[in-house]
């Protein structure tokens, strides 16, 4: 059954104009082409993202905070208690009034103990702003280095100035290295956020950024497959242009509900070079 789908989706009616088939993008005299199978290359430059990324953030993040006097947030730690432990992860972390005095029947605290402990827990498992701080500066490092990057690629590419050379040939366009390398490094950049969200700071927008780097690893590769390489590779560096100085600031949540944003000051001096 696998073998029967794999078939029908790679027919070539589906994929190639009148006259043209894969037979079109095999490999000769010099000229290579986007395969699918290429993309494999991406999840170990996934892994060797990630053990980047935890040299990065002791190396460079750590000492760049200290510099900018942001510093771990220290947090008044509640005081040990089964029973409130246990509802706490087991139940809800935001008891109503009736399991306040429930628990106070429980417990022998007093209502506004019990208040006191819960929002404390809460904020002993809010990520403190150091953790932020580097989390953001990985990805405002990566944006902006690509951004470059992928600038000096398609720097002197007719296509990047006149959309109609984009198009010039498809589907039967050559595959440059520097495509080739851009791809690849953005789809492992991206399947390394994906790996690591559990770990990282989880945001009130969890799910849609999950729904987000799925989608996009799936734009990528399918890209990547249709040979779409010319207009993917401009489609990350607008997106790559802009990503940067999305990641320069910070929204941190200190004090219950009050919100205040923190401006990397770093940031936006790295980023006018």
């Amino acid at each position: 059954m696998l073998s029967e789908l794999s078939d029908w989706f790679w027919q070539e009616r589906l994929w190639f104009p009148e006259g043209l088939g894969w037979a079109d993008l095999e490999d000769r005299d010099g000229r290579v082409y986007a395969k699918a199978r290429d993309l494999w290359v991406a999840l170990p430059i996934a892994l060797v993202f990630l053990i980047i990324r935890q040299i990065f953030e002791r190396t460079v993040a750590t000492p760049l905070a200290s510099l900018l006097g942001v510093k771990e947030t220290v947090r008044l730690r509640a005081p040990h208690n089964p029973t409130l432990e246990s509802f706490y992860c087991s139940v809800t972390k935001n008891p109503t009034q009736s399991s306040v005095w429930s628990l106070c029947k429980q417990t022998g605290c007093s209502e506004r103990q019990v208040q006191r402990w819960f929002r404390r827990r809460r904020n002993q498992d809010r990520p403190s702003l150091l953790k932020k701080f580097r989390e953001a500066s990985w990805r405002f490092t990566f944006y902006l280095l690509a951004f470059i990057a992928g600038l000096a690629a398609l720097i002197d590419k007719p296509w990047l100035y006149e959309l109609k050379e984009m198009w010039q040939g498809f589907p039967v366009l050559t595959l440059l290295p520097s495509q080739y390398w851009y791809y690849m490094i953005e789809l492992g950049f991206y399947g390394s956020l994906l790996f690591s969200v559990a770990s990282d700071v989880k945001r009130k927008d969890f799910k849609e950024q999950m729904v987000h780097h799925v989608a996009t690893i799936l734009l990528i590769s399918f890209s990547w497959c249709v040979n779409y390489i010319r207009a993917g590779t401009l489609i990350m560096l607008v997106h790559d242009s802009s990503d940067y100085f999305l990641e320069s600031k910070v929204e941190t949540e200190e004090g219950g509900a009050q919100k205040r944003q923190m401006s990397f000051r770093g940031f936006s001096k790295l980023a006018q070079f």
